[in-house]
């Protein structure tokens, strides 16, 4: 069958569940006690996503955490220019010592940042951007659920939730 003109066609996702995940070193584990628990993983050149097992038990966490994952994948295809606009929601709640996030992978990194990293666009900055990203797809995408990870006041939540809307209607988002 003919591929219809127009459409770039990308590898699917091979996503695997594995029990008790754990990471360390950028490895990750089933089982045991090395690294830290975490729910899920993301490769993004063999385009592979792994989960705990466990979320099968909560389809709300499943979404919440899939979507997050996948949103792994749309922020290196966003590219700078957006990725910037972005930066500046971020840099806006900073400026406002804007405390919590909407998800333990940025609230971890943006405890651990300083005004010298969003200045300078550090790695550690850069990373937090990210995982701040595919935090708010993750919550906002999934139900905007109440979760005890979603600890950004309403202000800023909905100021991402503005950008995010923007960002649909303007092109979209590419996984």
């Amino acid at each position: 069958m003919p591929r219809p003109s127009g459409i770039r066609w990308v590898a699917p996702f091979t996503v695997a569940f594995v029990p008790d995940l754990h990471s360390s070193r950028r490895r990750l584990y089933s089982g045991g006690s090395v690294g830290q628990e975490v729910h899920a993983a993301s490769s993004i050149p063999p385009r592979r996503i792994v989960l705990d097992l466990g979320l099968l038990a909560n389809p709300a966490e499943l979404r919440r955490i899939v979507t997050h994952e996948l949103f792994h994948f749309a922020w290196i295809r966003l590219g700078n220019p957006r990725r910037r606009q972005w930066e500046k929601v971020l840099a806006v709640e900073a400026m406002a010592h804007a405390r919590g996030e909407l998800g333990w992978s940025a609230e971890w990194r943006k405890r651990a940042l300083t005004t010298q990293d969003r200045r300078g666009r550090t790695k550690a900055w850069r990373e937090y951007a990210c995982e701040s990203f595919c935090d708010t797809a993750g919550w906002l995408l999934s139900g905007a659920q109440p979760h005890d990870e979603a600890t950004l006041a309403a202000r800023h939540t909905q100021r991402r939730a503005d950008w995010f809307i923007e960002l649909f209607r303007d092109r979209g988002v590419s996984i």
